[in-house]
């Protein structure tokens, strides 16, 4: 989505051209600074899109910027100044901050994960587990953090899950459709169980998703995709469903490709930081 209607709409609905407190308090008139201050280590993600909501407001605020996206912040890190009219400084505060906040804290979820697997052929994956409408920024914050994006969304890879394969009854044949009909994408399966695994391995997919199996059901999966592995296909593992930072590192040290996480962007929490004003001098 265009970023400029992410931030009008975010705008609109905290109604930050009717700020009735700021409007009743301060003089529009009144010029005010304010410090972006880090109030926890994390890894920083958005800045543009800070600095995006205040122009939407006022196109002459200025801005001092002392670090980048991606960067390591620690507490009491001064991240930036600003100045400008202090009533749209103040309307944009919020919307500005929560932008900030969230996509910095899917930054700093996903470099921890990320440092844990250093060192690994496993690579870190995000999902489509993202809020509606903040796809985009969500996945850029997990690049921030260090990790991978997986599909964008459902045109940019077949990816069969076990709904999907509900309604099929041969895996094999229905890939081999879909290869006629999309020569260049990539097809992935979902598998829960044994029959699933054998089935995709059967149908020459390119990635298979080991599902939600416990630690044994996983290395027996794996030895089986291995064993049947050739020099000219070889298809990557994925690990989805009960990671956390207990078993990523176990599940790393078994040679898989891929670990895909929901979590790194429906339950990071935000980044602390806080937006201290005063009067221009």
């Amino acid at each position: 989505m265009n970023m400029d209607k992410v931030i009008s709409l975010a705008l609109e609905e905290d109604h930050a051209d009717d700020d009735v407190t700021s409007k009743n308090i301060v003089s529009k008139n009144v010029k005010a600074e304010a410090v972006l201050i880090a109030k926890e280590n994390g890894v920083l993600c958005g800045l543009d899109i800070f600095k995006k909501v205040f122009l939407k407001l006022d196109k002459n605020f200025k801005f001092k910027v002392f670090m980048k996206d991606a960067s390591k912040v620690k507490k009491g890190d001064v991240i930036l100044t600003m100045h400008g009219y202090a009533c749209p400084l103040l309307s944009g505060e919020r919307t500005a901050l929560n932008f900030l906040q969230k996509l910095s804290g899917i930054a700093t979820m996903t470099n921890v994960f990320s440092n844990v697997v250093k060192g690994t052929k496993t690579k870190i994956y995000d999902t489509r587990k993202t809020i509606p409408g903040f796809r985009d920024i969500s996945k850029y914050a997990v690049r921030c953090g260090g990790a991978q994006n997986h599909r964008m969304n459902l045109s940019d890879m077949v990816l069969i899950k076990d709904n999907h394969l509900a309604l099929i009854n041969n895996l094999s044949e229905k890939v081999k459709d879909i290869r006629k009909k999309h020569k260049k994408l990539l097809i992935q399966v979902e598998c829960e169980n044994q029959k699933n695994v054998q089935d995709a391995i059967d149908a020459k997919v390119d990635f298979i998703m080991l599902d939600n199996m416990d630690k044994e059901m996983l290395k027996k999966m794996i030895i089986l995709i291995r064993k049947n592995s050739t020099k000219t296909y070889k298809p990557a593992i994925e690990i989805s469903g009960g990671v956390d930072f207990k078993t990523i590192k176990e599940y790393a040290k078994l040679g898989i490709e891929r670990i895909s996480i929901g979590m790194l962007t429906h339950s990071a929490p935000s980044l602390d930081m806080s937006l201290e004003v005063k009067v221009q001098k």
